[in-house]
């Protein structure tokens, strides 16, 4: 069983997987990862994965072939569904078990496309399925937070070169996002409005740091981006949860999203890269603390981190909390704007 435990002094929690030891690909380099025909992520594997949990495909059965996108839970998980989260103190620490869900969204049954590869009817489809999942699993009163992810590339920590993403929902809510929450709400408290619509509307007036803009979305090169391109994409009405998109949203951000990546892409050489959706903690937790995000809507707006793999972290970094970005964020927003797509 996993275990949560509480560092007292950093005021953050650390997951104690044991059993990701197990997974195969963790120490060997990129090339050494299964290619396509042996991948178990590819159509026709499907007896490779655990069971899948959802997935949209136009007649097979459950588990079969000739599906568009696919739902499994992780076979190594960090975090596991089954059980209670037993709080406990052990001596001067907190600790509880390692309960959550650690679940994998195979995003095409085509090995070699990555997600700006894909045409944006498909690429609505993914987004939809993290829709999906994220209103089912915000059932679940023991889960405070949901973080959907991607990582593209070996340097971004995929270990399966297949196209995919994952979901993690957390019995805490993430010290990352936390930081976020409580600063969206202290500006909320003192001026009455929310953070990021504040910084949108200062991004567009500036436009130096835009990288795209349309009617309902902008991407933007955080002013004080921790890495090079690094980059952030928000609605630019006011919208505190994602799942609360429509069919007509989700297709207006696919395209979005699909040119982003693709000026990413062009620019940098196809980057390893995460990227990270920032979406509202869940409402149904048990026991909820007293004042437990309750000016969310007003002050929360979700967005998508997007982080190219182009410098280390080192000591400096880890010792100090501060980031040294070589590249100005203007910079970098203007050599993707320049980008002439294909």
């Amino acid at each position: 069983m996993p275990e949560l435990r509480h560092d007292p002094v950093q005021k953050r929690w650390v997951i104690i997987a044991t059993e990701r030891a197990k997974r195969p690909f963790d120490f060997t380099r990129g090339n050494d990862a299964p290619q396509s025909g042996k991948c178990p992520f590819c159509d026709g594997n499907e007896f490779a994965t655990p069971p899948e949990i959802a997935a949209f495909r136009d007649k097979n059965a459950p588990n079969g072939p000739n599906w568009k996108v696919r739902v499994v839970p992780n076979k190594y998980p960090a975090l596991r569904i089954e059980g209670d989260l037993e709080r406990a103190a052990a001596g001067q620490y907190d600790r509880m078990n390692g309960i959550g869900a650690h679940e994998v969204i195979i995003e095409t049954p085509e090995h070699d496309k990555d997600i700006s590869d894909l045409p944006i009817d498909h690429i609505a489809c993914i987004l939809t399925m993290y829709r999906t999942r994220l209103l089912d699993l915000q059932r679940d009163s023991r889960f405070r937070y949901i973080l959907i992810f991607r990582n593209h590339g070996a340097a971004a920590g995929a270990s399966l070169e297949h196209p995919h993403s994952q979901i993690i929902a957390t019995p805490v809510t993430p010290r990352t996002v936390a930081m976020e929450l409580q600063s969206a709400r202290a500006h909320y408290q003192l001026k009455e409005r929310c953070i990021f619509c504040d910084i949108i509307t200062e991004e567009l007036r500036e436009h130096s740091r835009i990288v795209s803009a349309d009617d309902d979305f902008v991407t933007w090169c955080p002013y004080a981006s921790r890495f090079p391109f690094e980059m952030m994409l928000a609605p630019r009405r006011h919208s505190h949860d994602f799942a609360a998109m429509d069919d007509a949203q989700i297709l207006r951000l696919a395209r979005h999203l699909r040119e982003v990546i693709l000026r990413m892409k062009e620019s940098l050489d196809d980057p390893p890269y995460n990227f990270l959706l920032h979406t509202a903690p869940s409402f149904q937790v048990k026991n909820a603390r007293v004042g437990y995000w309750t000016t969310i809507e007003h002050d929360w707006h979700w967005h998508f981190e997007i982080l190219p793999r182009l410098t280390k972290t080192a000591g400096f970094e880890w010792g100090t909390g501060f980031y040294i970005n070589p590249t100005k964020p203007e910079d970098a927003a203007q050599y993707m704007r320049d980008v002439r797509l294909k």
